[in-house]
């Protein structure tokens, strides 16, 4: 069994939008897979949505029991967190949950690619 946390924009479950930023998305949707297979699925509100600060989304993902991370983008500090918790960390990918998973379980969804930081709005732009 693997537990796979994605970053969303909305809590559409499978059919939820990849959010762009991990520690400001509004929600997190947790797959449990096994043998390829979803054996379970929730969405959970990104408590620190209003509140963010660097390293609490990485310990909440470490408290949901996560074995994956996936995101459209994440800073360089969750990263390393993340890793240090040895949480297998995925950033770069965009589209649903449900289609990001498929790519993911095929083998086409690995590595990161740490956030600049440059952009408004995000993680730590000048709309922050």
């Amino acid at each position: 069994m693997k537990r796979m946390t994605f970053a969303c924009d909305d809590s559409n479950g499978l059919d939820a939008s990849i959010s762009g930023h991990f520690g400001r998305c509004h929600y997190y949707t947790t797959v449990d897979t096994d043998a390829n297979a979803i054996k379970d699925l929730n969405v959970i509100q990104n408590p620190y949505y209003d509140n963010h600060v660097s390293g609490q989304a990485p310990q909440f993902i470490k408290e949901l029991k996560s074995d994956v991370i996936i995101a459209g983008g994440m800073g360089p500090k969750a990263i390393d967190l993340l890793n240090s918790y040895g949480i297998e960390v995925c950033t770069g990918v965009a589209g649903s949950v449900r289609d990001v998973l498929d790519a993911y379980l095929r083998g086409q969804v690995a590595g990161t690619v740490p956030c600049a930081h440059d952009h408004k709005d995000s993680c730590g732009g000048s709309g922050h």
